[in-house]
Order: structure tokens, then sequence, then C-alpha cells
């Protein structure tokens, strides 16, 4: 037997469904499935979800047969397994801030104040209630919008509790339990986290302030969250993986409850088509309802093609680095000095070299040098090791974890090497020794001097906090990577938000490496991941919907991706981690700047018949439009997705003997003004666009644009992408459009 989902048509009734409405919905649930399994009795034993207020379906146990008859029902539109996905950060290579003062130093005053209407979701690990970033000190009374519970098990042995600050919290576990059974030592009955992932998320987009906060004293300062006046709620929907069945109820309860801002920091390996993704699925129910939905862009970079969460109603948010490194050197015998990256509290005593030794040449005998370079449980001989600084390879294996492998067999220090594909792109991690992480070409040469030198040594200085770090932001190396596997024609990420190194609220429930032998306990961690970038973004959500409350969730992605730079704190174009200039396919529009998106200019506007056009577009059925829409939808005659008036233009396939039109319409939300184009040319092409001057007399009116992409005569083919930007400027404003072409010679 295995979980399916099954989707229904659309409910009956309305928007706000009474108790008796969804009551009538579940009991419909359980006559269809009865009539196939020979009872409403089994009906309801069968089924662990009845999705009854804005989606309507049912998760049930079946086995295949039993699915595949179900399937054939006239009333059933879509039917798919309840598949994994796992959360977006970085701890360990096999999954796919709330700022100390950093990733926020620019977002003036105004959020201080702002915000206190705006109700920020969280579908996650859950969250620690005890934490000061969730202290609701100085709020006043809970939104009157608000529905939602603050959800307790029965005699509430875990004393979770919530306030005025976090006013609410959910769990949902029985897709989890329906996968893996009774899991040991789980407790299923409460939206405390355990594991640290959802307190850091949720924190990181709308923590209060606190004085003090640090890791270890590193990156003192004060914490605060993207929007820290906003309420926040949790929804726990991870346990051990994630599954489609509970992120769904996660997604009704969010939207049910009146949230306006949701962040999911999960997502699954690669992208799935929108009919068969619980993600896709509640997304578009919450933009339905006019919530914004923020997602983490995946951690499988730099591979291209890897973006996941590529639904063009939610924000995909990438990872970048942030203005501040913690800085621990590698000094080898040779004098020769390498930066590196650490939170290790534990220091070598000064003024003496160390012994050094590659992990490859500490293997047990019987053991491969691949498994060995990794730093794997069990490989290492600590005869070989002992008093030694051991060299490890990043991959497969947590960071923290071979720290932890290094320090069992008795290692004084450990330098963790990048991988090629990580590059230059460090990350500070709490160890449980002194410990670095450096890049690919400083470890290539630490490997060399290695074995080069018959006795090598080396020294790890003790961790420096520094800020104010010149070339940031620069894109993370694990940051996954358009063009988007699912449709070329639609640009993915959106934009990207600080994610390495990030200094948020943590669990008191699990040690700071994440591994069971370190007992340390810390109030605040640092995580890397585009799970951390997401939530910042969020954040920005909430300040701009509590600016602009009456503006679409596409109005504000929009306001947020066209007020995005390329450029780094130099002025210069963002780099990624190996230093080659970075792309669209990195950063999407650009990097956030959260003081412009509260005044774009103008803003690419999207409604939910725009998004099922989108649909139509991709040839969905009316039966699968059903899935995401409560009403039947005839999909139009014709419909161009280079047409869809997204915030970005990508052309896929351009056919170079002919030359390609796209539309797009700009709303003015700025005062009466009037607005030329500036085009920065991708270099094989000729763009040009009609008008090129925009006139606007009021709020609220609307242009149209035409675009022309025509191959440059006498260019030179290249059957890569090429990359370049749309303009539209009165002087104060600069609403920036990037635009990607692939070409065919057809």
């Amino acid at each position: 037997s295995q979980s399916y989902i099954v989707y229904l048509g659309s409910h009956s009734f309305g928007s706000n469904p009474s108790l008796l409405d969804s009551e009538s919905v579940t009991n419909s649930h359980y006559d269809l499935l009865g009539s196939y399994l020979g009872s409403t009795e089994k009906a309801k034993e069968a089924i662990f979800y009845s999705y009854n207020k804005y989606i309507n379906g049912f998760a049930a146990i079946l086995d295949e047969d039993e699915a595949k008859e179900i399937a054939k029902h006239p009333n059933v539109v879509s039917m798919f397994l309840s598949k994994r996905y796992e959360l977006h950060t970085t701890r360990s290579w096999n999954f796919l801030g709330l700022e100390t003062d950093r990733g926020f130093a620019n977002v003036s005053v105004w959020k201080k104040s702002l915000g206190e209407d705006i109700i920020i979701g969280n579908l996650d690990t859950g969250v620690w209630p005890e934490s000061k970033s969730f202290s609701d000190e100085g709020f006043g009374p809970i939104p009157k919008k608000w529905k939602g519970i603050c959800q307790v098990a029965k005699g509430n042995p875990d004393k979770f509790y919530c306030n005025r600050k976090l006013i609410g919290a959910k769990y949902f576990s029985k897709g989890f339990q329906a996968h893996l059974g009774e899991a040991e030592n789980v407790n299923f009955d409460s939206a405390r986290d355990t594991a640290g992932h959802g307190t850091h998320t949720l924190s990181t987009a709308g923590g209060n302030f606190v004085a003090g906060a640090n890791v270890f004293g590193f990156g003192n300062g004060t914490a605060s969250g993207g929007s820290p006046k906003a309420r926040v709620a949790a929804y726990k929907v991870c346990w051990n993986g994630c599954y489609d069945a509970d992120i769904l109820a996660g997604f009704e309860a969010a939207i049910s409850d009146g949230v306006d801002v949701l962040s999911v920091s999960l997502g699954g390996r690669s992208p799935r088509e929108f009919s068969e993704s619980g993600i896709s699925i509640g997304s578009f129910h919450a933009i339905a309802n006019n919530i914004v939905v923020v997602a983490s862009g995946g951690n499988s970079g730099p591979q291209i093609s890897s973006i996941v969460n590529v639904e063009p109603w939610t924000i995909t948010v990438a990872a970048s680095t942030i203005d501040r490194d913690f800085t621990s050197y590698v000094i080898l015998g040779n004098k020769k000095i390498y930066k590196g990256a650490s939170l290790s509290e534990l220091e070598l005593p000064p003024n003496k070299s160390y012994p050094l030794i590659s992990a490859v040449d500490a293997k047990f005998d019987n053991v491969p040098p691949a498994f060995a370079s990794i730093c794997k449980e069990g490989s290492l001989d600590p005869k070989k090791v002992k008093g030694k600084i051991l060299v490890c390879l990043r991959g497969e294996s947590a960071r923290a974890d071979k720290g932890v492998q290094a320090s069992r067999v008795g290692a004084i220090g450990m330098i963790l090497v990048n991988d090629e594909d990580s590059g230059n792109g460090v990350i500070a991690d709490p160890h449980v020794l002194p410990a670095t992480n450096v890049g690919f070409a400083d470890g290539s040469a630490i490997f060399n001097y290695i074995n080069r030198t018959k006795s090598p040594v080396a020294y790890i200085s003790k961790v420096k906090t520094e800020v104010g770090v010149k070339n940031t932001p620069t894109i993370a190396s694990f940051s996954s990577r358009g063009p988007n596997d699912l449709d070329g024609k639609l640009l993915k990420p959106d934009i990207t938000a600080p994610g390495v190194s990030i200094i948020a609220a943590y669990t008191q429930a699990n040690s700071p490496s994440e591994q069971p032998s370190d007992k340390r306990r810390t109030p605040f961690v640092t995580m890397s991941g585009t799970s951390m970038s997401c939530p910042h973004v969020a954040g920005i959500v909430g300040l701009v919907k509590s600016v602009h409350p009456d503006w679409s969730p596409a109005a504000i992605k929009s306001a947020i991706m066209t007020t995005a730079t390329t450029k780094n704190n130099n002025g210069v174009e963002i780099l990624d981690s190996s230093l080659e200039k970075a792309t669209p396919f990195a950063y999407g529009a650009g990097h956030v700047q959260p003081n412009l998106a509260v005044d774009p200019g103008l803003v690419y506007d999207l409604n939910v018949t725009d998004y099922l056009n989108y649909l139509c577009g991709r040839e969905y059925t009316s039966d699968q439009l059903k899935v995401f829409y409560g009403k039947p939808y005839t999909c139009p005659k014709s419909f161009s997705l280079a047409d869809f008036n997204y915030p970005s233009i990508s052309i896929y396939e351009l056919d170079v003997w002919k030359s390609l039109n796209v539309t797009r319409t700009v709303t003015n939300v700025g005062p009466p003004s009037e607005y030329r184009v500036e085009i920065q040319q991708p270099p094989q092409f000729q763009v040009t666009v009609q008008p090129e001057i925009l006139r606007f007399t009021h709020k609220g009116e609307k242009k149209e644009f035409k675009v022309t992409i025509t191959m440059k005569p006498n260019s030179k083919y290249v059957t890569d992408f090429e990359f370049g930007k749309l303009i539209w400027t009165d002087g104060k404003h600069h609403v920036g459009t990037p635009i990607t072409i692939k070409y065919t010679d057809l």
C-alpha cells in the first residue's frame, strides 16, 4: 500500500466555507472512496487527510489496484503518490537571516515600526517558541483577521505556547507517518522544532529585535527578521523529510487561518509537473487567496537546470553571500597563507605548527581512497591521525560531521577543502574542533604542499568576524541554477538574497553542528542554503505588503524583481563562487534591494486568469485545471507564453532567421511620469522597443509595449545563451527586466 493524493473537481461553495460546508465535503470523500472499498468505515480508515476548504481532495492509503480503479471515477481529476521533499539547507550535502545587522543592513528605519498587521506563515520543521526572536514585548492585540489556533496535545506535556508575536502553530504528520509507520522517539503531537531549521527560517522572516545576538561570541549585534513587527505562525509539515500530503494540509490551514505571506524553504530534487506537486497546487490556492508565496530555489548548484519551485506564481529565491566573513586562516610550513571560513570556538595553542596529513594518507589499508578523502565514518586510522591537522574533502556527508570524525580519530584540527563544484564558496560552520573551510584552488595548493614535502606542517588561526567585506555579494556555489528545466520560456530563479552563514534563532533540542555527539546548545546559529535566502525575501514581502496592502502578489513580486541590482558593493557585476561573471540563471533579476522595492514606479501585474492561461499554454486539460481553480475554466483559443506578463523575458529556441515579438504591460504605481526605455543589448542580437516613451498621467494607468528581438547581421553563431536587460526609467525609478535568449540554427 502507498499514500495517494486524490483530487476532485471544484467546491460548490464560495471562498469562505462554513463548518457545515467542510463537513459535507469530507462526507462526500468518505462516500466516494467507500464505494470502492466496500464501506464508508473502510474509507474513514484509509483517508488520513480530507482537504475540504479551498482544495477539494483527500490523501489515503491504497493499494495499486484500488488506486487504478479510483482514478477512473468521473469526479477524479488528478491522482498521484504523496512524494518526499527536502529542506533546502546545506548542512548535509545529500539534501538537495535573521541577520545580525548585515543581511538587512541597508533597510532603513521604516522596518522598525511597520507591519504589525502582517502575518507571515512558515511551512517547515516547527518553531522553538521560547526563542527571544518570538518575544511579544511591545506588541498590541492579535489582528482580528487571524482565524488560526495554537495547536497543542492534550494536557500540553510539551509546554508549547503562542503569544502576541508567535500567534499560531499547527502540525501535520499523517503523510510522513503513512510512509514510515511509527518512527522512534518522534513526538508527532507538537509544533515544537527539534531540528532548528524552522526556528531559523521563521526568525529570519519575522523575528523580533534581539540585542547581543551572536554565535559563540562571533558576529555580535542586534538580530531582527525582515519584518520584525510582523506576527508569525508556524506550520510544521517536515519531520524527517516533508511529504506532499502534509504540505498540502499546511497550505490549506495557512490559507484558512488568514496569513498574508508564506515562506516555503523546502522542495524536490528536480522540478515536478505542477499538476503532480503538493507545493505547486497548494501555492496556487494561496495566490488565488491573495497570499504571497516565497520558495527556495534549491541547493543543487552549480549544475545548470537544477532550479526547483519554478511555479510562475511563486517568488523563487537563489542564495548569495553577505558582506560579513567569519575568517580563519591556514598557515603552511612554507609560509603560504590561505583564507578560510569557520565558527570553531576552540583554537589551537599559538606559536606552534602541527603535522599535516591528508585523509587519503590517513586511511585504513582496506578503505578505498575516494571513501577516505571525504572523511567518512570508519575510514580513518587513529594511529596515523593522532595529534595532526587532517585535510578532508567536501562532499556527500555533512560538513560538520567530517569534523566530528576527525575529532574521534584524534585529529587536533581539520582543514575542509572545497570540491571543484563548490569553487571558492566557503562556509562558516560551528565545528567541534579547530577547523576551517578553504576554496578549491587553495585546497589544491595545500594538497600539493603535502605531496611535495617530507614533513608537512600547518597552523589554523582563531576565528575573526570581518564586516564590510568587498566584492560581495557573490552567488553561493550550492545555489541551484537555471535555465528552468520544466519551462525554458520562464526565467527562474526570480531573485537572489542572503543565504550563506546567516545568523538566526535556533532550537535548544539540537546541537549547532547537528551531530548527536555534540552536546553544545546555542540560541543563535549560522545556517546556509536557499532555505535561508527564501525567508529574507518573505520578510521584505511583509514590508512591501504593509506599505501597499492593495497590491496583488504579482505586483509585489514585480516590485522586488524590477528594483534588484546585478552589481556588487564594488559597483561591478556580481560574480559566482568560481569568480566568473554570474548570469540571470544564477540570480534571476538580481540581488534584492528592500528600500527600492517599496517604490518601484511601474509593475508587471498578473492575476489568477493569467496563471490559468499559462497552464493552458502548457496544454493542461479543463480537468487538470480543476486541481488549481475552484470553478470550471475554458482555455482561450490562442495563448502565447511569450506574452505572459512576467517581469523577465526568456526566449527559448529563437529561430535565427526570424525576428520575434514579445508584448508586456506595465502599470504605473507612482506619480504621473514619463518613462524612457534603455536597452543593454545581448551581444548577438538587436532588441528594439515600441513605443520608446511611455507617458503616465495617473496611478493605476496601464501601458502596453512591444519588444522585437532580431539576430544581428554578421553575428557569429553561438548555441549557448545570451543575456541583456530592458530598463524603463523616469530619472528616479529604474524598472529592470532581464532578457535571456537561447537560439537554434534551424
